[in-house]
């Protein structure tokens, strides 16, 4: 069965780029060495569970992309399960453009960078905009972080990939 993130990775101009540069044969047995990667494990689960930070990627209709962080406590991502995750999406630069994006693309690209371990962890998924579910508003929301909670965004896990450690500085956060 093939990985699910390269059935959305490894478009027809991504594989004819692998080709152009010798890495096609590679590339096809990545795609075909299991496990399929549409749900998280465990250990990935507890590895979001802790992040304090990650970038976030939307594209409009018209496929501008923009990436974008979130943050907040570790332990601001509430894993709900193998394949849902859920953050408060807290007040910001009021621009609005994460949320405009999702209204009409909900594709979304997580990434999470654990500097400290030097791993980083990209999820693909479809994220919906929540403001009006108090109960899953309750669940994310941290009582001791002063942020003000806007809404909630709720990803539908499709797939993930790790990469190697290559070009991730070591770095640990100011209070560890």
């Amino acid at each position: 069965m093939t990985r699910a993130f390269t059935r959305l990775a490894y478009t027809a101009s991504v594989r004819a780029a692998q080709e152009r540069n010798g890495s096609r044969a590679h590339s096809e047995r990545i795609a075909e060495r299991p496990p399929v990667r549409d749900s998280l494990p465990e250990e990935l689960q507890a590895r979001l569970a802790r992040a304090n930070s990650v970038i976030l990627g939307t594209a409009s209709l018209e496929g501008w992309p923009h990436l974008q962080h979130r943050g907040g406590p570790r332990g601001f991502i509430k894993v709900l399960g193998p394949r849902t995750l859920a953050f408060a999406d807290y007040s910001g630069n009021r621009q609005y453009i994460t949320v405009g994006n999702l209204m009409e693309n909900d594709r979304v690209l997580l990434l999470a960078i654990d500097y400290d371990a030097r791993t980083r962890l990209k999820i693909w998924g479809r994220a919906t905009v929540l403001d009006d579910d108090p109960a899953l508003l309750a669940a994310v929301r941290d009582p001791d972080y002063p942020a003000r909670v806007e809404r909630v965004i709720r990803i539908d896990v499709e797939a993930w990939d790790t990469n190697c450690s290559s070009h991730i500085p070591r770095l640990t956060a100011a209070d560890e």
